[in-house]
């Protein structure tokens, strides 16, 4: 089994939604800085994640833009 733990800023405010069915989704975008190569250049990778049920409500009140989040 694979673990990934990342650790980022949020992007933009979380989108929060219901489905037909009415299980609460949140998605939002994770900003995880890495080394630059060549020194002055910052570079990142942005990881989309999607919460459900009760984490997605946790999600929607609690993250905003800038915020630094760990999933």
């Amino acid at each position: 089994m694979q673990k990934l733990i990342i650790v980022g800023n949020l992007t933009r405010d979380p989108d929060s939604r219901t489905t037909m069915a009415g299980k609460q989704v949140c998605s939002f975008v994770v900003a995880v800085n890495r080394r630059p190569k060549v020194e002055g250049q910052p570079d990142a990778d942005f990881f989309r994640v999607t919460a459900w049920g009760a984490l997605a409500d946790n999600c929607a009140r609690y993250l905003v833009k800038g915020k630094k989040g760990c999933v």
